[in-house]
């Protein structure tokens, strides 16, 4: 799995940019409203809602937040909206490939507003498709490395179908086919395990390296997109160098 070493570095700036702007609420609340919708609201039985709660917990969201959320998804709640979840396709300054992914009750101002802060640093919408096969979808877990045993937590990765696992001193990232989710997720769990994320996430086959200004100007532009408030997740084909993260990194 190509051009995931610095991923970890990257989310960690982002969760806590996420703070600042007061939008973690928002973005965990829809995720468990997708999640409850997907396969139920009962946690036992849906993965990616247990996870969504667990992150929704671990931000110090309210239980009645939680639960409403829930009740959106199942639909046992009658606030009157409907979030649905979409992907846009464009793309960045300098060729750079983006997947945004959406949950909106507004189609229409979701893409409006991509469209805006796209063209305004230089980019553009690109039509269904034509950036989507860049991609691929993998199941993704981040545990810390601090006391814990790697070459148990390899093996049983492994030995669950994890495509690839990076060790580090700070982290452990295991990466894996979408059907094998709930396999490493139950092997982690009975090992009692618990991953700091764990979720479905879209990565590059190929990577675009750039000069470093030009790369932290595709970057501001990630940013931008995801201060909206529909937009979830930005991925890129944008290849994150030690000098790019180091610039990151002192900002």
């Amino acid at each position: 799995m190509s051009g995931h070493s610095h991923w970890a570095t990257i989310r960690r700036k982002k969760g806590a940019a996420d703070a600042k702007r007061g939008q973690v609420f928002t973005r965990l609340a829809r995720e468990i409203v997708i999640a409850a919708r997907e396969g139920g609201g009962d946690p036992a039985a849906n993965v990616r809602l247990q996870y969504a709660i667990e992150r929704a917990r671990a931000q110090n969201m309210p239980k009645d937040n939680i639960e409403r959320a829930i009740k959106r998804g199942t639909g046992d709640s009658k606030d009157g909206t409907t979030l649905e979840e979409i992907n846009y396709e464009g793309y960045a300054p300098h060729g750079v490939a983006l997947i945004i992914s959406c949950v909106t009750d507004n189609r229409n101002r979701a893409v409006s507003e991509i469209r805006h802060i796209l063209s305004r640093f230089g980019g553009s919408m690109a039509e269904a498709g034509s950036v989507a096969w860049q991609f691929k979808k993998s199941a993704y877990f981040n545990l810390p490395a601090e006391g814990q045993d790697t070459d148990k937590i390899f093996e049983m990765a492994v030995d669950a179908g994890a495509d690839d696992v990076v060790i580090d001193e700070e982290a452990i990232e295991i990466f894996a086919p979408v059907e094998t989710f709930k396999a490493i997720s139950d092997k982690l769990k009975s090992a009692k395990i618990q991953p700091e994320e764990a979720e479905l996430r879209m990565f590059p086959n190929n990577e675009m390296e750039l000069p470093v200004e030009d790369a932290l100007q595709v970057l501001k532009v990630i940013d931008a997109l995801e201060e909206l408030d529909d937009v979830q997740n930005v991925y890129s084909t944008l290849k994150l160098t030690d000098e790019v993260v180091a610039q990151l990194e002192v900002a």
